[in-house]
């Protein structure tokens, strides 16, 4: 029988060797809910080191996670894992993130965008007039 402070079998003092993509994604507070990260490496918006991941990949310490969230692609490094829900300040060490700050062009082209409809929520889908309406705008 195992003692409570001895690590299970696979894990070392640290934490897990690996953890599920979709379950570390949850964890470390990147997505709300595990089901929300499932469809996130469903739709093909997470990549593993480069390439598409389906939500029952291992992942482990140093891999390299982009995500598209809406509005710009995210790029973060796993600095350490969990299996289980931690405190939010603690999820947050999880990982580290390497996304370069936006250049000041695509900021302006943000505010511009912002001004041009306002009302819009950040992620709020549009109606097909509207869509239609901001391309008309784009194009010009």
């Amino acid at each position: 029988m195992r003692k409570r402070d001895e690590p299970e079998a696979g894990q070392g003092a640290e934490g897990p060797a690996e953890v599920r993509l979709d379950v570390f994604l949850d964890v470390s507070c990147l997505f709300p809910t595990r089901s929300q990260a499932k469809a996130a490496c469903e739709g093909g918006k997470v990549d593993v080191n480069g390439a598409s991941a389906r939500a029952n990949r291992a992942l482990r310490v140093g891999d390299t996670l982009q995500i598209t969230f809406p509005g710009r692609r995210r790029t973060f490094v796993v600095r350490a894992l969990a299996e289980k829900n931690l405190p939010k300040a603690v999820a947050r060490t999880l990982y580290e993130e390497t996304t370069p700050a936006p250049s000041a062009e695509a900021l302006e082209a943000r505010r511009i965008e912002k001004l041009l409809f306002p009302g819009r929520e950040a992620g709020g889908k549009l109606s097909h007039r509207e869509r239609r309406e901001r391309d008309r705008l784009r194009r010009g």
